[in-house]
């Protein structure tokens, strides 16, 4: 009898049931992002715009474990205008990246402090949007070519009005006189 032994077969690593509770909140977050989810409908990123949404994800999460201390609100708004203007070719002025990294920072302490209400409203959020069109407003911000044409709302600014056309009189047609002269008028002035 030959005894063999079993061949070593690795064992996957499974991550910490926080990093999956912080990607679940990150992709979920990401998710209901307006810039991104306009991004992601307007195929902005190309035809593979959805899947960098997830990409975005995935470098956040690893951006948390791999760094000690944590990214702070900045170093996340950063990456994410960073991301947005590199695969979305997409200039952020909004405000949304602050208010979006903050979240994701937020979210990294409750998941680690082992609290889940804030992955859950996440959660809920991103699903409350799943198969809803974005809806699309623009906007002309500071410096744009964009200019709006309504008069009422120069007239509240009280923004100086452009000189209006002046109407000139109609020219009076010559008189003819029957035997086909042309009567010549003077310029106005009384002719003695």
């Amino acid at each position: 009898m030959s005894t063999s032994t079993p061949a070593a077969t690795p064992t996957p690593v499974n991550p910490p049931p926080t990093s999956v509770l912080f990607a679940r909140g990150v992709i979920a977050r990401l998710a209901y992002w307006p810039a991104l989810r306009i991004a992601v409908d307007q195929a902005w990123g190309g035809p593979d715009s959805a899947q960098k949404r997830t990409w975005i994800a995935s470098v956040l999460v690893d951006d948390f474990e791999e760094q000690d201390p944590a990214p702070d609100a900045d170093f996340v708004e950063d990456r994410l205008l960073q991301v947005m203007a590199d695969e979305f070719d997409a200039i952020l002025e909004d405000g949304s990246a602050e208010a979006v990294a903050r979240d994701v920072v937020r979210l990294w302490e409750e998941v680690g402090a082992g609290r889940t209400a804030l992955l859950g409203e996440f959660e809920e959020r991103a699903d409350r949007l799943k198969g809803k069109k974005v809806e699309v407003e623009e906007v002309a911000g500071d410096g744009s070519d964009w200019e709006d044409e309504s008069d009422e709302e120069d007239e509240e600014e009280g923004e100086e009005q452009p000189p209006q056309l002046i109407e000139r009189p109609a020219k009076e047609e010559p008189e003819v006189d029957e035997d086909g002269f042309t009567t010549v008028k003077g310029k106005g002035r009384s002719h003695r």
